[in-house]
């Protein structure tokens, strides 16, 4: 059956069909698509349509391309979150019905940089510390996570099982987190961290880098957090001014 059934450019026809194909189970998550001879003779279009079709598709994350493998379905997200909304790692996987968890990898205390200073307004002798984890779902791996705090904050009944960092600033240290300047970068495979979560070589993460300041803006906590882009969807509204 072809697409040709609207007035509308043939491209945007393949990705509405292509998009009912998956939705509607015909392409599963991760399954391979047919090749792209045969899946523009399929839909009665050109190659060159198809392909700009797919680019399209490839940049909304619906499908992944692997050079010289083929064209696969992407797994939908498991955890989506508006990014307006502050909300900790552990309670997005909460959230999703799934079991928050934590691999502790390393904790210590660190001279601060010109960088760290300026960021968190220290004395040049104040020491930070930081924590590296990685933050699971179900027992599998999905954020690799480094924090950086002032020792003077940071939770003196702090033990590696601790799941969010949240709630023991508050509950120890009565240093509640209310709102974070946040930047979002794209980043490809990364050669050590990647492996950690067990991504696929195509597979890009998403880089939340993030400082959290608490109810009087005193900055508390420094964090960058590395998510799998295949299990993480994070929206932003936003308003005309």
């Amino acid at each position: 059956m072809t697409i040709k059934a609207d007035n509308r450019h043939l491209y945007l026809q393949v990705i509405d069909r292509l998009k009912k194909d998956i939705e509607d189970g015909q392409y599963k998550e991760k399954e391979k698509l047919p090749s792209e001879f045969d899946l523009a003779k399929q839909l009665g279009v050109s190659r060159a349509t198809l392909r700009e079709a797919l680019r399209i598709l490839e940049e909304e994350n619906v499908i992944i391309r692997r050079h010289g493998v083929g064209t696969f379905v992407n797994a939908k997200p498991l955890f989506t979150s508006g990014i307006e909304q502050l909300n900790s790692v552990t309670n997005m996987i909460k959230h999703a019905g799934m079991e928050p968890g934590t691999i502790f990898l390393s904790s210590s205390f660190q001279g601060a940089t010109d960088e760290d200073i300026r960021r968190f307004s220290l004395e040049e002798e104040e020491e930070l510390v930081m924590v590296e984890r990685v933050r699971t779902a179900n027992g599998e791996p999905v954020v690799y996570c480094v924090d950086k705090m002032p020792s003077s904050v940071y939770p003196r009944k702090f033990t590696t099982d601790v799941n969010s960092l949240f709630q023991v600033l508050e509950q120890e240290e009565n240093k509640r987190i209310t709102y974070a300047v946040t930047q979002i970068e794209p980043v490809g495979y990364h050669e050590r961290i990647s492996p950690i979560l067990n991504c696929e070589p195509e597979s890009a993460l998403l880089v939340l880098k993030q400082m959290h300041f608490d109810e009087n803006d005193h900055p508390i906590l420094y964090s960058v957090n590395y998510f799998r882009s295949d299990k993480f969807s994070f929206q932003v509204l936003r308003k005309r001014v």
